[in-house]
């Protein structure tokens, strides 16, 4: 019995549960968009769509499990950092690595099913396989051989993409059978902020992926030109938040991302000032940088109330 649940708890941690926020909330936004704006809801559809951004998700977070197992073992002797170097089971030997990578496969397929079953059966429009498996394909692949996107300097895009832009059409495209054009720009400051989740949670790895050809977007940029793109990334965040009024958001959308303002600004200031080189207060950094990009989505179904 202590076994099993030994188990259980190391497939919880396994799995990021926390981290599944980052893909969740844009999905539940595209789903409320699509309630307020055209006054659609179909309850069974948004379940099975939450459940396959969910499979989506631990897909690509357990193949990272077995294709970063190298340089997560480095990084456990390297530092501490909850938000960088993977939950460090495989290396731990908690976990056998072909585990994580079969259960990947495994959910990549029952993404699949879903797929189907929303498409031939709740015939929620033609491109519905199209636009799931592009972020199935695109999550299984970043960390994936061969292709493995994040070594090739595409990964933090893709993850901007896919978790931006992706979960927030499709959740209302499952709903509508269409695509509304407010939402390539809706989309725009919640990729910014996850691609600037993904590249400062890359500062706590960069000897590890220097060690092992991870040639990630920092592996190529260094340290220097690493942090003014962040502060580039976080100011477009910003400003497009501010200029979503101009194209049809309610205004109120800008005083409740007003307390995100603030945690970006923390954040890069003390980017400024160095703590990126002290692994604590980087620590703290990642986590406010993911409460940044959660608030771009929460100030968004804000502001439609």
């Amino acid at each position: 019995m202590v076994k099993m649940r030994s188990k259980i708890v190391a497939w919880i941690i396994l799995s990021r549960p926390a981290f599944h926020t980052v893909g969740l909330l844009p999905f539940i936004l595209g789903t409320y968009l699509a309630y307020r704006w055209e006054g659609v809801f179909n309850g069974q559809v948004f379940a099975w769509g939450i459940g396959a951004v969910i499979l989506i998700m631990l897909s690509t977070y357990w193949a990272g499990e077995y294709f970063d197992r190298e340089g997560d073992a480095i990084s456990l002797k390297i530092h501490s950092n909850k938000f960088a170097g993977g939950t460090r089971l495989v290396p731990r030997g908690v976990i056998s690595a072909r585990a994580p990578f079969m259960a990947s496969i495994v959910s990549f397929f029952l993404a699949g099913v879903i797929g189907v079953i929303l498409q031939f059966i709740y015939k929620t429009g033609p491109w519905t396989l199209v636009l799931g498996g592009i972020g199935a394909l695109s999550g299984f692949f970043y960390s994936t051989e061969p292709v493995r996107l994040v070594k090739r300097g595409l990964g933090e895009v893709f993850i901007a993409f896919c978790y931006g832009w992706l979960p927030v059409a499709v959740a209302f495209y499952l709903q509508t059978s269409r695509l509304d054009p407010l939402i390539h720009w809706i989309w725009l400051p919640i990729g910014s902020s996850i691609f600037n989740v993904i590249l400062l949670n890359e500062f706590p790895d960069y000897e590890a992926d220097r060690a092992t050809g991870k040639k990630n977007l920092l592996y190529r940029l260094g340290y220097r030109k690493g942090l003014i793109l962040y502060q580039v990334m976080n100011l477009f965040t910003v400003m497009t938040i501010v200029l979503s009024p101009l194209f049809g958001v309610p205004a109120k959308v800008i005083l409740f991302f007003f307390p995100f303002v603030l945690i970006a600004g923390y954040v890069s200031i003390r980017i400024i000032q160095g703590a990126y080189r002290e692994p604590k207060k980087l620590e703290m950094l990642c986590g406010l940088n993911i409460a940044v990009n959660l608030g771009t989505s929460i100030s968004y179904i804000l502001a439609y109330l």
